[in-house]
């Protein structure tokens, strides 16, 4: 995590500029391109209650079934909606610890949860998608009889739970980038669902055995393709990489451009979570005088232009008796 760095030469007013600094918006916040809240709102805790109890027993269901049928094509839907509870279950948690204030301990609260459990829920998945992927190429060289009945059953079960979850986010699904995300989880169960029903009905028809590890292996595919891109933004996002849609020298040239700063150093954009964007930096700034409404300039530009909601700046006269330490090129 970066951190603001202090010194024994800091400025009189760096200590306003941390109080004016750390205003936060606690209503839409832009963060890659998006404005949404912070957080699901607390009516939406029965939706993922619902939700994800619906989809975990809907999972249980597909993996006894799958195993009964022996059909891969149901145990890698399986594993398709078991991301999705996973997913569901980390916004739920995210919305849940974000409404938590911070303590001595946590400064920060808990939002940085978010993050880290994102790391883990690509991870868990990556490992499930490399052993369904193993299995299916195995039975595309050894085909095996599929009960093309049961998988159309189970998978027209699972049609109905996603579509029904899909309803309890449609709400707020246009306001909360949190609860879209629910939603369209949701909506791509329904159609992987819909798709395995297809693949019961061609079994059921041509009996062609090759059917179920293709759809299988179709279904890895589309695990993978949204698996990778959260595998490496949540990778980024722990090792406090600058958040997607923010561009860092714009940041720094918004900085250079407040009035009567000549110099801008050690900048730091991170995210505190997976909506919550935090900056450090240091001004140079020759003239005193004015600090207080610098220093609101910068937050109001910040927050706006980039959805940064919780920035530190630290204000220096540049003084070459008092040089800082941090000033140094490639220094941290």
């Amino acid at each position: 995590m970066s951190h603001a760095h202090s010194h024994p030469h800091t400025h009189d007013h760096g200590h306003d500029g941390h109080e004016h600094a750390h205003g936060h918006d606690h209503g839409a916040l832009r963060f890659g391109g998006h404005h949404h809240h912070h957080h699901a709102p607390a009516s939406y805790d029965r939706a993922f209650a619902v939700g994800v109890a619906l989809n975990l027993g809907f999972v249980l269901a597909e993996v006894a079934f799958g195993l009964r049928a022996e059909s891969l094509a149901l145990l890698a839907d399986a594993g398709h909606n078991l991301s999705d509870v996973l997913a569901l279950a980390l916004a739920w948690a995210g919305s849940v610890l974000a409404r938590r204030g911070p303590t001595p301990r946590f400064t920060y609260g808990l939002r940085r949860f978010s993050i880290l459990a994102a790391v883990a829920n690509a991870g868990l998945l990556l490992i499930a998608v490399g052993a369904i992927a193993i299995e299916a190429v195995q039975r595309l060289r050894h085909p095996a009889p599929v009960a093309g009945g049961t998988v159309m059953i189970v998978a027209a079960i699972g049609i109905v739970i996603n579509v029904g979850t899909a309803l309890g986010f449609m709400r707020g699904r246009s306001s909360d980038l949190n609860i879209r995300g629910a939603f369209l989880h949701m909506i791509a169960d329904a159609v992987a669902s819909a798709g395995v029903v297809l693949t019961g009905l061609l079994l059921a028809v041509t009996g062609w055995l090759w059917l179920d590890p293709a759809v299988s292996l179709l279904l890895v595919a589309v695990i993978m393709w949204s698996t990778w891109g959260l595998a490496r933004d949540s990778l980024d996002l722990a090792l406090d990489a600058v958040p997607p849609g923010i561009d860092f020298d714009a940041v720094c040239g918004v900085l250079r451009g407040l009035d009567g700063v000549v110099q801008v150093h050690d900048v730091h954009i991170w995210g505190m979570s997976t909506t919550d964007v935090a900056l450090t930096a240091h001004l140079v700034r020759p003239c005193p005088g004015g600090e207080d409404a610098l220093l609101a300039a910068a937050t109001r530009e910040l927050r706006s232009r980039f959805g940064i909601s919780h920035a530190t700046i630290q204000l220096e006269q540049g003084l070459a008796v008092h040089p800082c330490e941090l000033a140094e090129p490639g220094r941290v």
